[in-house]
Parts: structure tokens; C-alpha cells; sequence
């Protein structure tokens, strides 16, 4: 399609329609979004972008008017955290719009563009893969000049068999970007996205003592310090200052299920359950149990999405709280899920009391042994695939 000269955002909902936007018509599992373009029109729609291809071909078009920095966000765990930690930081010096929510697919990324005003400074878009070749063509749509990569793990093995097949994966957005790129110091397969991208690159040294600090309080943990570094030395190119960095991160609060701190009956109750891979829930455990004392109870679920590793996968997580079980660094394990109970929980019995463990088959399960287990004084992490929805195991406790 020809995109209008001026236009007002465009949607994929037909509800959320305003006068001047684009309605994008898909044809989805449950739904044909083409059977709402005549509600879509009625509320003032100012056109109409007919599936996918136009969709990616709209927003590529649009995304070359604009002046914005285009700076792409990805990495197996920690790109929303980066992306948001990003957005507050050059929000600071620029004009910014960014990924809402995680929209980072090849829906999102291109609704993302083209609700870009024309006068944004920065534009920060998330870029998610669970497949080969999709941060090949979200770039492809997005052109980015700058990219950061939090992490390379094992999240969507099953999918890209080795961790070198993933760090090429999420390593295409590096090569790509136009001037400049960051990533840790301490990531995976470092030396393979070194060869990705020879030159421009900033290997940033993840354990920054003002970020702590800044982060001691909302955010603790060395995965988000780590996440804010990266951010920092992207936004740190395009001129912030630490002083106001600092501000941004004391201020910060992340969307969704993302270490939510809840006061539950007395008790505190950790909600991280947004989604969980082996590397972010090992951080999350080590946060944890170094932030909260009292009775600390984990609860985690099945990871998904780890293919033939998947067993390996999840028993590495059982032995390591298994070994915090042991030490006094955790008090219980609530196993939830088939994959939880069998090899999380077995492995942890190796190392740990078998009475330190509990079994259960999903968050309904949950739920009820923790209104059971929980008492005043306690601190419970809840962490697993998004898939598991372990965020509703929270009791309804006064």
C-alpha cells in the first residue's frame, strides 16, 4: 500500500481505532482481522494494511522518513529490561518512543515503527527470535543504526540445537547495525559476535558499582545491573550523562510480571514469573537469596522450548537449588509442572532434604500449597515459562 502523508498510528484491533489510523487487517488462528475493516473504516481509519507482507513492506517505508535513531534491543534474556532501561535513559536527552510491552515479533516490531511520531529522536525496538532467521528480517524491516545484545543462553533450544547457533542468530542484529553496537563483556560466545561485527563494537564490562547502587532498591540483582550497563554505554554514545542515568534507574519500574515485589498475609511474595529460561532463572535464584532473608521458598516452574536439553537443562537447575537448599540459601522448592517435578525436583533431592521439596502438577496446584505453606516473615520467588502462568498461584491473602 501507499502510505498516507500523514497518519495518526496504526492497529491491529479494530476496538482501539481512531480517527487517522491505519488498521492493519491480519488473518490470525482465531480470528480473520480483515472481517473488521468495515468497523475499522466506520471509526475513521485512514487505511487499510492487507497482511503480513504489507505490514513489514508499511512500516520499512515508513521507518526511512524518519530522522530517529533506530537502536534494536535483543538477546536471550534481559531485552525488555535493557529495551525499558533504554528508553528511560534517552528519554532523558531525546524525544524516545519504544517497543510497548514485548511486542517484539514480526507483528510488533513493525506496529512499533509505525506508531513512531515523526518527531522522535530515538525509536527502541525489541527484536525476539525462537526461530532461525527472524532478527534477519525484523532488521530488514527496521534498518537499525545502533544494536544491543543482552545475553546469549539456551532459551528456544530445541529450535537452534547449539548455543553458537543462537549467538549467530541474535548476533545478525550486531552485524547489521549501521554505526555502533554493545554488548557485555561476560556474555556467551563472545568471540562468535566478535567476528559478526570486527569493528564498532563496545564490550562492556558488566559489573558497574553507581548502577548497583542506583538499582539497590527496585531492581536488585547482577542481571540487571548488567542490563543497565549495556544501556547505558548505548545511551552514553548518543550523550547522557551518568548523573542522569543514575536518576532514570532509581525511578524505574518494568512492565508486566518482572520481579514484582508483593505484600501477601505477612509474607513476601517475588512475582517473576513473566518467563523463565536456565540462565535467568539461575540470576533470579542467586537475587533471590541474596536479597531476602526469613523462610525463602522458591516455586518454579517448567522451562520451555529446551528441546532434547530440556531434561539436562532442568536437572542443572535442580542440583544448583538443590546445593542453595543445602546451604541455608533456600528453605523449600514448590516443583510445578511435569518437567519441574520430575528433573527439577529429582536433582534436588540428591543434594538436599527430601522434606525441603514439594510437588505439584500446575499454578492451580500451586496456589494451594502456598496458602497452605506460607507464613508471616516468609519471601517467595515465583519463576518459570510464561507459559505456566505461575503468576496465578499468588494466594488471595490479606
Amino acid at each position: 500500500m501507499k502510505l498516507p502523508e500523514t497518519f495518526a498510528g496504526a492497529t491491529f484491533d479494530s476496538r482501539a481505532v481512531k480517527p487517522g489510523m491505519l488498521f492493519i487487517a491480519l488473518k490470525g488462528e482465531k480470528a480473520d482481522g480483515h472481517d473488521f475493516i468495515p468497523q475499522a473504516l466506520a471509526a475513521g481509519a485512514s487505511g487499510i494494511i492487507d497482511g503480513y507482507d504489507e505490514l513489514a513492506e508499511a512500516a520499512r517505508a515508513y521507518r526511512r522518513t524518519l530522522a530517529a535513531k533506530v537502536i534494536g534491543v535483543t538477546g536471550s534474556a534481559g531485552k525488555t529490561t535493557a529495551k525499558e532501561m533504554l528508553r528511560a535513559f534517552l528519554s532523558r536527552i531525546g524525544k524516545t518512543h519504544a517497543t510497548d510491552k514485548n511486542y517484539n515479533n514480526h507483528i510488533g516490531l513493525p506496529q512499533t515503527i509505525l506508531n513512531c511520531p515523526r518527531d522522535a529522536e530515538f525509536l527502541v525496538v525489541e527484536m525476539g527470535t525462537n526461530h532461525p532467521g527472524e532478527i534477519a528480517a525484523l532488521c530488514d524491516i527496521a534498518e537499525p543504526d545502533a544494536g544491543l545484545v543482552t545475553s546469549i543462553g539456551t532459551a528456544h533450544l530445541e529450535f537452534f540445537r547449539t548455543q553458537e547457533n543462537i549467538a549467530l542468530e541474535k548476533g545478525e542484529l550486531l552485524r547489521r547495525a549501521r554505526e555502533f553496537a554493545v554488548v557485555s563483556s561476560e556474555c556467551d560466545q563472545l568471540e562468535t559476535l566478535r567476528r559478526l561485527r570486527p569493528s564498532g563494537l563496545a564490550v562492556v564490562d558488566p559489573d558497574v558499582k553507581w548502577i548497583e547502587d542506583a538499582l539497590s532498591e527496585n531492581l536488585p540483582g547482577a542481571h540487571n545491573v548488567s542490563n543497565a550497563a549495556l544501556a547505558f554505554a548505548m545511551a552514553a554514545h548518543y550523550g547522557l550523562s551518568r548523573e542522569d542515568a543514575a536518576d532514570a534507574l532509581r525511578g524505574l519500574v518494568l512492565p508486566g510480571q518482572r520481579w514484582k515485589v508483593l505484600a501477601v498475609g505477612g509474607a513476601t511474595i517475588v512475582n517473576d514469573a513473566y518467563n523463565a529460561n536456565p540462565s535467568s532463572m539461575s540470576v533470579a535464584l542467586d537475587t533471590f537469596a541474596q536479597k531476602y532473608s526469613g523462610r525463602r521458598i522458591a516455586v518454579l516452574g517448567d522451562m520451555f522450548e529446551l528441546g532434547e536439553a530440556s531434561e539436562r537443562l532442568h536437572r542443572g537447575i535442580g542440583a544448583k537449588v538443590g546445593g542453595m537448599l543445602a546451604k541455608g540459601e533456600l528453605d523449600l522448592l514448590l516443583a510445578v509442572g511435569e518437567q519441574s517435578c520430575n528433573w527439577m525436583a529429582g536433582e534436588a533431592e540428591k543434594f538436599a532434604d527430601a522434606r525441603q521439596i514439594c510437588r505439584v502438577a500446575d499454578a492451580a496446584g500451586a496456589k494451594a500449597a502456598l496458602s497452605s505453606l506460607l507464613r508471616e516473615g516468609d519471601c517467595a520467588l515465583l519463576k518459570a515459562s510464561r507459559g505456566m502462568k505461575l503468576e496465578s498461584a499468588i494466594p488471595e491473602m490479606q
